[in-house]
């Protein structure tokens, strides 16, 4: 399976990173995180500071898996700004295989903007509904919409990780990792995706 990427910018929200990366590698998955700066280490919103696997200017992402948008602020506007990752998000959205998951600010403030999620449902933090330029708003912890897996905010990071484990390796997987960390009910009949 190919890789996946989870981009770290300055002021980034830490829970919705580190949660995801978490749960995607008790998964099994294959996800790095990306420095969008000049150094590994990257400062959180609140003032945790990272250490990203690889920087952006080094990495050669060759059709990745999943292409991962945590939120925070500052950090979702740093991500909208750096303009080589337009490119990179454009190219996976036309792909063939190649799939997007944002949270919190960064499904409205980086894929809205951009014009990404035009014509498919997604959420957002709250108050950032009108950068998700042409999609339909769902007030829904995580929307799963063609291509997209979108989150609105830090308390559904593991709803929004376990989505991107059940959109790539189906839900039994998903239910299993879930139940490995009680994340409960631990009923597969009666587990809410949020």
């Amino acid at each position: 399976m190919n890789q996946s990427f989870l981009f770290l910018a300055e002021g980034f929200e830490e829970i919705e990173a580190l949660t995801t990366v978490d749960v995607l590698r008790r998964a099994g998955l294959d996800v790095k995180t990306v420095s969008i700066t000049s150094a590994l280490q990257v400062k959180g919103a609140h003032g945790i500071v990272v250490r990203a696997d690889v920087l952006f200017d080094n990495t050669l992402f060759d059709n990745p898996a999943w292409l991962i948008l945590p939120g925070g602020l500052p950090g979702a506007d740093n991500l909208y700004d750096f303009a080589p990752l337009h490119g990179l998000l454009e190219g996976q959205a036309k792909s063939a295989n190649g799939r997007i998951a944002a949270i919190c600010a960064a499904p409205a403030v980086v894929l809205g903007k951009i014009g990404l999620l035009k014509g498919e449902k997604a959420t957002c933090y709250p108050g950032f509904e009108e950068h998700l330029e042409g999609a339909e708003y769902v007030d829904q912890p995580v929307v799963v919409s063609g291509k997209f897996v979108t989150a609105n905010g830090p308390a559904n990071s593991m709803l929004f990780a376990l989505n991107i484990v059940r959109e790539t390796i189906g839900e039994l997987e998903a239910v299993k990792v879930a139940n490995g960390m009680l994340f409960y009910p631990v009923s597969n009949e009666e587990f809410d995706f949020g």
